[in-house]
């Protein structure tokens, strides 16, 4: 990670919580605060600056609204290119852990994916005008197969002695309410 630059965190909170029901990111947790407190909580300390990308309030879908995940990461990587970071570090709204050893593993000069959570990922800021391209040349907007075709890193987790850790995916109540033990 050393001599990398500036790191930009992304927040991608543009999905619409269909399996939820409501706005997940905004459900609240036994100790009060929303998940999304809990996701940038966990990102913060990994990063210079963190942004919140699809929602209102933070940065918007490019190049439209409601292009989901991919949508939000090509706003954060056209800000980061804009405001000289390197790169840009994202998880997803309803992933409340971010692991210390992950910004290590996926920080490199070539994007980078874990293999089974692609939204937590690396993304050099030099990516924004391909990543325009792809959503201008085709309506192909998961971030696994753009990840792919542009041959970013597969981590796994049991590459980093991280097979035993619980990555929550909050995608319905149930799986907040597995996950919101209280302490």
């Amino acid at each position: 990670m050393q001599g990398i630059g500036r790191i930009l965190g992304a927040v991608l909170a543009g999905g619409r919580s269909s399996r939820f029901g409501t706005d997940k990111a905004l459900a609240r947790l036994t100790d009060g605060r929303m998940l999304i407190d809990h996701v940038t909580a966990s990102l913060s300390p990994h990063v210079a600056a963190l942004v919140i990308c699809g929602r209102s309030g933070g940065l918007a879908d490019r190049p439209r609204p409601d292009m989901g995940p991919l949508g939000g990461l090509n706003a954060a990587l056209h800000h980061a290119l804009a405001h000289g970071f390197a790169g840009v570090l994202t998880t997803g709204c309803d992933m409340p852990v971010y692991p210390e050893a992950l910004p290590a593993a996926l920080i490199g000069p070539d994007a980078a994916i874990v293999q089974d959570q692609p939204l937590l990922g690396w993304w050099p800021a030099s990516l924004a005008p391909d990543l325009d391209t792809h959503l201008d040349c085709q309506d192909d907007r998961s971030i696994r197969r753009w990840a792919i075709a542009i041959g970013a890193r597969l981590i796994t987790l049991r590459n980093l002695d991280l097979a035993n850790l619980d990555l929550p995916n909050i995608n319905r109540p149930e799986d907040l309410a597995a996950w919101d033990r209280p302490a």
